[in-house]
């Protein structure tokens, strides 16, 4: 049993309201408010009316409940597993709830509202299970007022409150108006977790039926009543800004009404407010096809601001850097230098990746109607508070005026956390004097910048007579950040270890990808591991057991970040359910485990050589992320990041020559295609009671790790640097 406070001093956290069909409001500052009710039911009647209240959970006299989803959906199902936390707690059958995306509402708000880290769950756990418990004791109050009895005579379940002598029962939507008006305690009692019924099922996709449907739910979908289109036109180079082009060939071409350069440069910008170009030709027209006639027909003179820069440039950069450049974090344990002297085994390996698009399914879009008193934005943002904050300061307007709504995002994977197409769409509204939809090309999108990093690490082993793991190094270094988390694994796990984060710069302008860093540094520590592993002549998997039994029994250093029993739970679980130890004819397998976003995976994947070529067979994925949710989704994510960690270390790379990405779409940047996916992927969930925490970039980082080292067993070769299968060999998953 968990007891939570709903008062913190004299600040409440919830409070009821009437509503207009004769229901009850819940409301508490998780959430925030949605104007768009669904009225598809097919279990209760809808009510005859709702009072909308902003953050608030409905019940209507029908004993329809409403809920309103707070974070960004980016394909990530918050939009079902955040309301299933709040319809556990209110013992409300989830056939009877509907869910409904909550618009940006600060006031409402006070945790952050965002979709990124992985936090979303984590950080709403308690906020979510506090209004579910909250509208049930309420309404099991106002239940025991009109009988005349105690509350603990009463019980509540799947939506009907009853007397424990089985007497009298009573229906939420019959009762909640009588609710009204008592007051929330102070404190509340949670569910047990073994009592959950609906938390740890599976359930769909609350918008499944919508997307299958072609129902209007992302950006590019959003149409407003005399609304016209744009489009932009960035300059072709990194470091350059357009002085003048031909605007009056431009705007006399049909479909065109107006054609500018528009400026978006902010005197403050926020993190999230990333872009190297923000002086842009825009272009405003009535069809998109109308407006890329215009973009072709563009006669620009571009002007230089910086120097270009090229892939090779970028490489000597690296390894001067790694040398020498700028610690962003470090850390130090014993002597490793004096162990390294000493180690009868030295293994040094270096690992490089390139630049990489994020290549959302979603170009980029956003709506925004720009009035000399107002502003209204409309669109994929995974930051819509940092727009917000954004846009008052590039326009000047009150915030109070200021509006963000979002839509469902075809994707983000890090791309949308930054919110320069929201910033230009207000830029070009305001100019055009008009409401506008600004459209990117995809190969505006590829080539405008907010890339994954270049990464280069080097990693260093010492391995004493016995085949102990006696000294370990690893640095990394990035343009413009460092790959590495000093105090993660294998930190704590060896007695003489030294792990270095090194800066660089560039003028290509970068941001976060799905599991940023984990990525690169995870391929490249568990590939290496592996390496270490054999040099040793130990399984790899016993190899790493070893290390996390020192972490756990005879930790070295004041601290470290992961839970070692956890993480080695994991590896355990994977070779249980994948039967590691078992030779199989032509298979070859390869191991990998990672802790990131506070979630722990571990991977076996198996490859089969097929005409010659590799092919992923299957994956086995034991996950550690806390209390479970929704089974399907949580499936669903973990199988989605295998695929995604596979076909990125395959395939993506961006190059450039003086400052122009050479890959701008799907002909030059391949992705991994349907038949190259493995067959099949089996995911294995530890069961535990700890808090939950996020899944939507913990299951790509160990999917590089343990596709390498299947490759090396499948190959002979090992593989060091991304994408494997235009710099190491000739490989084709397909």
């Amino acid at each position: 049993m968990t007891i939570i406070k709903t008062k913190v001093g004299r600040r409440s956290f919830l409070k009821t309201s009437a509503a207009a069909g004769g229901g009850m409001l819940i409301g508490f500052n998780w959430l925030t408010s949605c104007s768009a009710i669904s009225k598809e039911s097919e279990t209760v009647a809808y009510p005859n009316e709702w009072f909308e209240i902003n953050g608030y959970i409905k019940i209507g006299d029908t004993g329809m409940v409403t809920i309103y989803s707070p974070n960004p959906e980016i394909g990530q199902n918050v939009m079902t597993s955040m309301p299933m936390i709040v319809a556990e707690e209110l013992d409300a059958p989830w056939k009877n709830v509907v869910v409904e995306q909550g618009a940006l509402d600060s006031d409402a708000f006070k945790n952050p509202q965002f979709a990124g880290g992985s936090l979303s769950i984590m950080m709403a756990w308690n906020a979510l299970r506090m209004a579910g418990a909250a509208g049930k004791r309420m309404l099991m109050e106002a239940a025991a007022k009109e009988w005349g009895v105690g509350l603990d005579e009463l019980t509540a379940s799947e939506g009907v409150i009853t007397e424990k002598d089985g007497s009298r029962s009573i229906g939420y939507g019959e009762i909640a108006s009588k609710a009204v008006g008592i007051e929330v305690p102070e404190e509340l009692e949670l569910k047990d977790p073994k009592d959950y019924k609906l938390i740890g099922t599976a359930q769909k996709n609350v918008e499944g039926p919508k997307i299958v449907t072609g129902k209007p739910l992302f950006g590019l979908d959003f149409k407003r009543e005399g609304m016209k289109l744009a489009m932009i036109q960035h300059p072709p180079a990194f470091g350059m800004q357009p002085k003048d082009f031909n605007v009056d060939e431009i705007k006399a071409m049909p479909g065109v009404s107006d054609a500018f350069i528009v400026d978006t440069t902010l005197e403050k910008p926020q993190w999230s407010d990333v872009n190297a170009f923000n002086k842009l030709i825009a272009i405003v027209g009535d069809s998109t096809w109308q407006l890329m006639q215009a973009k072709k027909a563009l006669k620009v003179d571009w002007e230089k601001v910086s120097e270009p820069e090229n892939s090779e440039m970028h490489e000597k950069k690296l390894i001067a850097d790694l040398e020498k450049g700028r610690v962003g974090g470090s850390r130090k344990d014993g002597d490793f230098n004096a162990a390294f002297a000493k180690a009868a085994k030295v293994i040094e390996r270096t690992y490089t990746s390139p630049f990489m698009a994020h290549n959302t399914l979603e170009p980029q879009n956003f709506f925004a109607h720009v009035t000399d008193t107002s502003a209204e934005l409309v669109g994929p943002s995974q930051t819509p508070q940092a727009l917000k904050d954004s846009v008052v300061q590039l326009l000047g307007i009150p915030a109070e005026n200021v509006t963000v709504d979002m839509t469902r995002m075809g994707g983000g994977f890090g791309r949308r956390l930054y919110n320069h197409t929201g910033i230009e769409a207000a830029a070009i509204s305001k100019q055009a004097g008009a409401p506008i939809k600004l459209i990117y090309t995809r190969e505006d999108d590829m080539t405008q910048g907010t890339y994954r990093p270049t990464y280069r690490s080097v990693y260093k082993a010492g391995l004493d007579e016995d085949n102990n793991l006696i000294a370990f190094s690893a640095r990394g270094v990035g343009l413009p950040e460092g790959p590495i988390f000093p105090n993660r694994f294998p930190a704590g796990a060896v007695d003489n270890y030294s792990a270095e984060s090194v800066m660089s710069s560039t003028n290509i302008s970068t941001g976060a990808w799905r599991a940023p860093r984990s990525h690169f540094t995870a391929g490249a520590e568990q590939s290496f591991l592996d390496e270490v592993a054999e040099a040793a002549g130990k399984d790899p998997i016993d190899f790493r057991l070893e290390l996390f039994d020192k972490a756990m029994n005879n930790p070295v250093g004041e601290k470290y970040e992961y839970d070692a029993e956890r993480y080695a739970g994991v590896l355990k679980l994977v070779k249980e359910k994948a039967n590691w130890g078992t030779e199989q004819d032509g298979v070859y397998r390869g191991v990998a485990a990672y802790f990131c976003h506070n979630s722990y995976v571990a991977q076996v994947m198996d490859v089969v050589m097929e005409n010659n070529q590799p092919k992923v067979k299957k994956v086995w994925c034991a996950v550690d992320c806390g209390i479970l949710i929704n089974k399907e989704g949580a499936e669903n994510i973990i199988q989605g990041g295998v695929v995604d960690g596979i076909g990125h270390a395959l395939y993506s790379q961006l190059t450039f020559e003086n400052g122009s990405p050479m890959q701008s779409n799907f002909d030059s940047y391949k992705l991994i295609r349907n038949n190259q996916a493995p067959r099949e992927i089996e995911v294995h969930f530890v069961d535990n009671d700890i808090s939950p925490t996020g899944l939507g970039e913990p299951g790509l980082p160990p999917a590089i790790g343990a596709l390498a080292s299947a490759l090396y067993k499948a190959t002979g070769t090992r593989l060091y640097n991304q994408p494997y299968a235009s710099n190491e060999m000739s490989l084709n998953l397909g």
